[in-house]
């Protein structure tokens, strides 16, 4: 391996030539791949501490570790803890959208790197890393799993097995863009199974789920609750990023 490295090194800087490393944010020269311009960086909102410990979305104000959002104290989610790296809003749309429906399948790579700093605690206990899965008819029209690619780089260097077919859709749900939380809720019931490959081995394990957004939950939920059916002992949740609703 070492003595192929020069050769790697000569073999990258001679695509890098041809084929610069862009920003995900603006498509400027950047010096390395999946990186961010000075400019971009700042614009961006990471989600960082302070956060609820249970979900994840971040605080306004410093507060003592282990806090819990309100929802999560009214209505606990049926997943451990989730996390995210971004917010879900007009400047990550810039990277989620070209990755889930504009082919830029290169994007994974940076984006899952991203991933697994921001849930490096859930990744140290995971046992399966499992990607929230497409219908074959959107995976037929569209061609790829973005949350697969995105599982696939998250695991590229974890002990966690990486479980592409862990979970499947049971039935045709549709399009979630557009629904209110309750209707989402409905739509994804049971509508997801384990597939039986891995049943047996499931039973007390903890598996990390991965998805692009994270939205109302509803999609998530109800992959947790086929999880935790079928013996998971505990489900956690990572996605790129999160819809942060504001305070009202």
């Amino acid at each position: 391996m070492d003595f192929a490295r020069p050769f790697l090194r000569v073999g990258q800087t001679l695509l890098d030539a041809v084929l610069p490393p862009l920003c995900l944010g603006c498509s400027e020269i950047v010096a390395t791949p999946g990186a961010l311009c000075p400019a971009c960086w700042p614009r961006f909102n990471f989600i960082a501490a302070p956060q609820c410990e249970r979900c994840g979305i971040p605080f306004a104000e410093d507060i003592a570790g282990g806090a819990l959002c309100v929802t999560c104290l009214t209505r606990p989610p049926r997943f451990r803890r989730a996390r995210s790296v971004l917010v879900y809003d007009d400047k990550s749309r810039r990277v989620v959208l070209p990755l889930k429906h504009g082919d830029r399948t290169d994007m994974a790579r940076a984006c899952g790197a991203w991933m697994a700093r921001a849930g490096a605690e859930l990744l140290a206990g995971a046992d399966f890393v499992a990607p929230v899965p497409l219908h074959w008819r959107r995976l037929f029209t569209r061609r790829y799993n973005q949350a697969a690619l995105l599982a696939r780089s998250v695991a590229r260097d974890v002990d966690a097995v990486l479980a592409q077919d862990l979970l499947q859709r049971a039935r045709w749900t549709g399009s979630q863009a557009g629904l209110k939380a309750q209707e989402r809720r409905r739509n994804v019931r049971q509508a997801f199974e384990v597939h039986p490959r891995w049943q047996a081995k499931l039973k007390g394990r903890t598996v990390l789920l991965v998805d692009d957004v994270l939205t109302t939950g509803a999609t998530v939920e109800a992959c947790t609750r086929a999880l935790q059916q079928a013996g998971a002992a505990h489900v956690d949740v990572l996605t790129l990023a999160r819809v942060v609703r504001p305070a009202l």
